[in-house]
């Protein structure tokens, strides 16, 4: 499985977002590589992406998909990373 944190630059907050995905994924107990990337980059960068997790600002920039897009409001939030991944995997 493979997820794709999206940032502006793809360097700071998807870095931030990218670990703690991680994290997350970890004690879910499920395994999935994760990447950061930036916005220019979705296209090649999410091409075999099943989820790509994201601010709410750059939701509309994304364009067409096949991949689950999740929100996060806070990056920080390991919960809201945890209940919004286990949806979007369960």
């Amino acid at each position: 499985m493979k997820i794709v944190a999206i940032c502006g630059a793809g360097v700071g907050t998807s870095g931030i977002l990218k670990v703690n995905a991680e994290r997350v994924l970890n004690r879910l107990g499920i395994d999935a590589e994760v990447t950061a990337s930036d916005i220019a980059s979705i296209a090649t960068s999410a091409a075999q992406a099943q989820v790509i997790l994201t601010s709410p600002e750059l939701v509309d920039k994304i364009g067409k998909t096949f991949a689950d897009i999740v929100v996060i409001e806070n990056y920080f939030d390991l919960e809201e990373l945890e209940r919004k991944l286990d949806k979007a995997l369960g």
